[in-house]
């Protein structure tokens, strides 16, 4: 049973108590990611991740991490596109020690000018392995070729360009508009004693002062038809092909994620057994859903010898055009809807994937579906849904391509495929 408590300056802890794991996770959750910055400031949400590890007023880069260590727990965080969120999961008698070392690293780090400049080397040198692996970078540029000029399209590390713009008072200054007690959830899944939970959470965040700024809210972006190709010296030729998906949100993306299963879903998919089994013509082969708020990606990747680049997009496409035609049976979907029931029931198992379910949606959306509501929504889709959402998404009129490679520049994906 999740518990949401609000605080007097507006954090928002949300809570589930499992009362027969010995573990509990803990995370803190800002509404704030590579679709909150510029141009000039891109990949400064993942770089004030990083600089929260380098060490605060009272313990060094290294104490923190032996903090963690000597209770034989576990400190990370990451950034998206939304959200950035700092966690731990340890023993739940150790529970006071976590918070205390996040709201250290939260509030009091240092952000010293020579760690900032050593990071930066460390950020680029992630941008150069991201540039090195062509099946991750490709899933970047169609994110760009599809939400054109926008935000939602910047890359989460940001670029070598943007990184030198960064300096400690541009740091405290997108701290400060976006690092915010109403643009903040703490979310904490596993075994710990309620009232003490509460009361550790208001010692050392409820005197964080307001700011009076509200959340700041995301613009809008609208999917753009477009192709991108970027030439590199690959064996294999790396492609996304993009629609425009369901938002965070919309029950329709339980629907969509059905029919994700059976199309590319896994290797019982259409797309693995068609071309990969059957053919023998990719490594690699898969879709998946993106959801944002307000928007949404359905993707499709392979990675394939140049050679067989117009077989493959021809054959994706002509599996697509199945799908238009004859839909999914309904055999089908009562198996993706078990799988979907599957791995969402193993998930909860998890301390730490319930933490993030509920941080997450709580931040994204103010509210939070319990596992009942979710299976609910899961058992409800009907063959009638499953034909909407296909047709929605499924558009040939609205496609974006992105390929990276051995192949010229200039192709786009009409010049591949027979629609």
């Amino acid at each position: 049973m999740y518990k949401k408590v609000i605080l007097d300056n507006g954090v928002r802890l949300v809570c589930e108590k499992i009362p027969y794991v010995r573990s509990v996770a803990v995370g803190i959750w800002v509404g704030t990611g590579s679709r909150n910055e510029t141009t000039l400031n891109s990949g400064i949400s993942h770089f004030i991740e990083h600089m929260m590890f380098k060490g605060t007023e009272k313990r060094s880069a290294k104490e923190i991490a032996e903090s963690i260590d000597n209770i034989g727990g576990q400190l990370n965080a990451f950034t998206g596109k939304e959200c950035t969120c700092y966690y731990a999961k340890i023993l739940d008698e150790h529970l006071d020690i976590a918070v205390d070392i996040l709201a250290d690293m939260f509030f009091n780090s240092r952000f010293d000018e020579k760690d900032i400049n050593i990071e930066k080397k460390v950020i680029s040198e992630e941008i150069d392995m991201y540039e090195d692996s062509p099946e991750e970078l490709v899933h970047d540029i169609l994110s760009e070729v599809v939400w054109e000029g926008n935000p939602l399209g910047y890359p989460i590390l940001g670029t070598e360009r943007s990184l030198t713009n960064f300096s400690r008072k541009m740091i405290f200054r997108y701290m400060n508009d976006n690092y915010t007690p109403n643009n903040t959830v703490i979310s904490v899944a596993g075994n710990f004693d309620e009232e003490k939970l509460h009361k550790t959470i208001d010692k050392y965040f409820g005197n964080w002062k307001v700011s009076g700024k509200e959340n700041p809210k995301p613009s809008t972006a609208h999917f753009v038809s477009g192709s991108k190709v970027k030439e590199k010296d690959t064996e294999q030729v790396h492609i996304c092909i993009g629609f425009n998906g369901i938002e965070h949100g919309n029950d329709e993306l339980y629907t969509l994620l059905a029919i994700n299963n059976v199309f590319g879903g896994g290797m019982s998919s259409r797309l693995f057994q068609k071309i990969r089994e059957e053919k023998g013509l990719v490594y690699s082969i898969y879709s998946y859903p993106s959801s944002y708020r307000n928007e949404g990606l359905f993707t499709i990747y392979a990675g394939m010898n140049p050679g067989q680049l117009s077989v493959v997009a021809n054959m994706i496409c002509d599996e697509i055009k199945i799908l238009l035609k004859d839909g999914i049976c309904s055999e089908e979907l009562e198996k993706s809807k078990e799988q979907l029931k599957g791995n969402y029931i193993l998930g909860l198992e998890s301390t730490n994937s319930r933490m993030n379910s509920i941080g997450k949606s709580e931040l994204l959306l103010g509210y939070i579906k319990t596992p009942d509501e979710v299976l609910d929504k899961i058992n409800k889709i009907t063959m009638q849904n499953v034909s909407d959402v296909i047709e929605k998404v499924f558009d040939f009129k609205k496609m974006g391509f992105a390929a990276v490679g051995n192949i010229s520049k200039d192709i786009k994906l009409e010049d591949l495929i027979d629609i």
